[in-house]
């Protein structure tokens, strides 16, 4: 069985839309998900903020290719164009993290998929949510599993402050946690 950590954004269109259509297509999957975030965007594109969440999802019939391509058809449900680089976008489904039977998938060298993601330890808007669902969450990092808090810690103050909770929920009649 396979166990995805997913970061999910949008910033464009109905945001709030295109994050619950993962957890529409996911269903019975969904272990956890997490409260929803507004976050400035990422990477010196002048583009208007994000709704971001983690989802945390298990398959016992997925690999980690499974959750790629999974990812890829939401994100062409949605609409998204790839024109620029960390550009505005409908939706966004990343794996963060991928283990399977236990153990964290590390693929390094694979250009089509890299785990875990290569820059999820320097995303505020990515840790702040999955802390919220795992607290006690580690990622494989230069070799390591290295609590997820500690990775948190180590980013800049103003980065992780601009993280901010919103009111809204990704399932009906949920409240955030």
């Amino acid at each position: 069985m396979t166990r995805a950590v997913l970061s999910i954004g949008a910033n464009l269109g109905d945001r709030l839309a295109n994050l619950r259509s993962v957890l529409d297509a996911l269903g019975e999957r969904t272990r956890a998900v997490s409260p929803v975030y507004t976050t400035a965007p990422w990477g010196g594109v002048e583009q208007d903020d994000y709704l971001n969440a983690v989802v945390v999802a298990e398959d016992p019939s997925f690999d980690d290719y499974d959750w790629l391509r999974f990812g890829q058809r939401l994100e062409q449900a949605a609409g998204r164009v790839r024109e620029v680089r960390w550009g505005a976008r409908t939706l966004d489904v990343d794996i963060v993290q991928c283990v399977d039977r236990g153990e964290a998938v590390v693929r390094d060298s694979d250009p089509a998929l890299i785990l875990p993601h290569p820059e999820a330890h320097h995303r505020a808007f990515v840790l702040v949510p999955w802390l919220d669902v795992e607290p006690d969450a580690r990622l494989h990092v230069d070799g390591a599993q290295v609590p997820v808090a500690d990775l948190l810690a180590a980013i800049d103050p103003a980065e992780r402050a601009g993280v901010i909770r919103t009111d809204l929920v990704l399932r009906e009649g949920a409240r955030p946690c």
